[in-house]
């Protein structure tokens, strides 16, 4: 299944899609209003705009370095998830998105990279807490927002995890337990994004590693993953053909492919596919 990912209302009924996730609320803390004609996705713990309103909500480390885009290795401002009010805040946006759409897909959750986050709210909870490693009490903190978040969408709860499959890399990372959140997830998205596509063994390393994270079987031996997970691909500007091959190796090991943020490249791709794979058949340039 092909589906795609945009901020433009009307290509989420492009008939070349079988599914199609909208942003309602990106790392730029940009709004929109959901709507009923696709999954919605919200950014949830990436937000410019509110970082840069309340620098009070931004996590920090133990040296008090702010997880911002100003900042190596952050491509945009990070909000500590132990904050209730902007907690609070997210769920009501989630409620609002499954208010219109039943399926709810949501992105940048956990938190910014190792090390975050050491504000006095995160120190007090984690000294508060049952936990003497604080590893495991940011795994709880996101777990408990994810069952929080999935018990308020009646259909299908879709996460974004970053692209490492790597053994712990993401519960270091981010606070991110595949084990427990796949109690109240769905469905997995991993976007693995290049501007070419040139090359894609390190797309089929990284799918197969997935596969292996997730509790299937990468030899494709018929053991799927406990919880599917579908990869998104960057759309914008990249070679047909290239797409067209990087969506076949996804494909592959992937439950279904996802084209981000051109939805007519990503239209072509498919239709070229497609066209590929009629035999007997010629197709002009309209087709």
């Amino acid at each position: 299944m092909y589906g795609v990912v945009t901020r433009n209302v009307p290509e989420v009924d492009w008939p070349e899609f079988e599914r199609a996730f909208y942003e309602v609320k990106d790392v730029s803390g940009r709004p929109a209003e959901p709507i009923d004609s696709a999954v919605n996705m919200v950014s949830c713990f990436g937000d410019n705009a509110a970082a840069s309103e309340d620098p009070d909500l931004v996590p920090v480390d133990a040296a008090g370095n702010e997880a911002t885009r100003d900042r190596q290795y952050f491509d945009w401002a990070y909000i500590c998830p132990t904050h209730d009010a902007y907690r609070e805040g997210l769920l009501e946006i989630i409620e609002d998105c499954a208010g219109a759409n039943p399926d709810v897909r949501l992105d940048d959750v956990g938190f910014p990279r190792e090390g975050y986050c050491h504000c006095e709210r995160c120190n007090q909870r984690f000294a508060d807490s049952e936990y003497d490693d604080r590893r495991e009490w940011r795994a709880s903190v996101i777990t408990d927002f994810v069952a929080a978040a999935s018990s308020r969408i009646p259909g299908r709860t879709y996460l974004t995890l970053y692209p490492d499959p790597y053994p712990g890399h993401l519960y270091e990372r981010a606070g991110l337990d595949l084990d427990a959140l796949a109690d109240y997830v769905d469905e997995f998205v991993v976007p693995l994004y290049d501007t070419e596509y040139g090359t894609t063994y390190w797309l089929e390393t990284i799918t197969r590693g997935f596969r292996t994270a997730l509790g299937g079987d990468y030899n494709l031996n018929g053991n799927e993953p406990e919880t599917p997970f579908s990869v998104e691909l960057y759309a914008v500007d990249v070679d047909v053909d290239n797409l067209i091959h990087a969506a076949e190796v996804a494909d592959t090991y992937a439950k279904d492919v996802l084209f981000g943020y051109d939805a007519a490249q990503a239209s072509a791709a498919i239709r070229r596919k497609n066209a590929d794979q009629r035999e007997g058949e010629s197709y002009g340039p309209e087709s």
